[in-house]
């Protein structure tokens, strides 16, 4: 036994990390406990200001190397021009958390029930929950097995998983607007970590290692009605805080989970174990 030696396997310095959807409410808690532990970190969004600011806030308290880059991860060009300006500021990625998702340019579209549910709606979140992370996976996944190195964390949504309890949504509000988990979402999500299972396999002899990071329900802006009834149906009977998504990435960025791929971690509270 040596000092140290397990406690460092959680070290990150030295590694370039890649965040998609890295400006957003989960993404800057896991960029953050990226360079919190070392790692160089591009932080991969679709507004400019947004990522300039968080890479800003990286580089000042963390004391890490920091980028913004604007990309739109359902497009394949602007795809490969992100993963150049990355390598070109930071060099070769160790480490691809595949995080963007979108809910559409209609939140009304988005919450329709699944009778009215259009077509156009479904595709266009498809575009990005789905084909995105494919399209992320394939371009750095693929300079990553060249390499012999990497890990690519995933995520999905307890969602993806398990179906919603539609309950728990009657007077349930987020931003002061009534919700519902549409079928796009769940539908998406479980492509995520089906993704994920057979890239895994794919690339693991080529020492590229693919899991899903399955979160639970987190508090961000929905109202009373929606946290008591959802922390109800959870066994350890509360929401989960961001920060306790952001530690379970960083055991599946760093070599503290070495010998771990193909698998959907869920971090939900003990909800699915019901």
């Amino acid at each position: 036994m040596k000092p140290g030696s397990y406690r460092s396997r959680f070290d990150l310095t030295g590694r370039v990390a890649v965040v998609t959807g890295g400006a957003g409410i989960l993404g800057q808690n896991f960029v953050a406990a990226l360079a919190d532990h070392g790692a160089s970190v591009a932080v991969v969004d679709l507004d400019r200001d947004k990522v300039d600011d968080v890479a800003a806030q990286l580089r000042d308290a963390f004391s890490v190397s920091a980028v913004g880059v604007v990309s739109d991860v359902s497009d394949p060009k602007s795809v490969a021009d992100m993963v150049s300006q990355v390598e070109s500021s930071l060099g070769p990625v160790d480490i691809l958390h595949n995080n963007a998702a979108t809910k559409g340019s209609s939140l009304d579209a988005f919450f329709e029930p699944v009778p009215t549910f259009s077509l156009d709606a479904w595709r266009e979140i498809m575009a990005v929950n789905l084909d995105g992370l494919f399209l992320v996976a394939q371009a750095i996944g693929s300079r990553m097995a060249e390499r012999g190195r990497g890990s690519i964390i995933q995520t999905a949504s307890i969602y993806g998983a398990i179906a919603p309890d539609q309950r728990i949504y009657e007077g349930s509000l987020y931003m002061g607007r009534p919700i519902n988990t549409p079928p796009v979402y769940a539908a998406s999500k479980a492509g995520v970590i089906g993704l994920t299972k057979y890239l895994a396999t794919y690339w693991a002899d080529k020492g590229v290692r693919v899991n899903t990071l399955t979160p639970g329900g987190v508090e961000s802006g929905q109202n009373d009605v929606f946290r008591q009834r959802y922390a109800a149906r959870v066994p350890m009977c509360r929401m989960a805080d961001p920060e306790e998504m952001a530690s379970t990435l960083v055991f599946l960025a760093s070599d503290a989970s070495s010998y771990i791929t193909g698998q959907n971690i869920m971090v939900d509270g003990g909800l699915s174990a019901w």
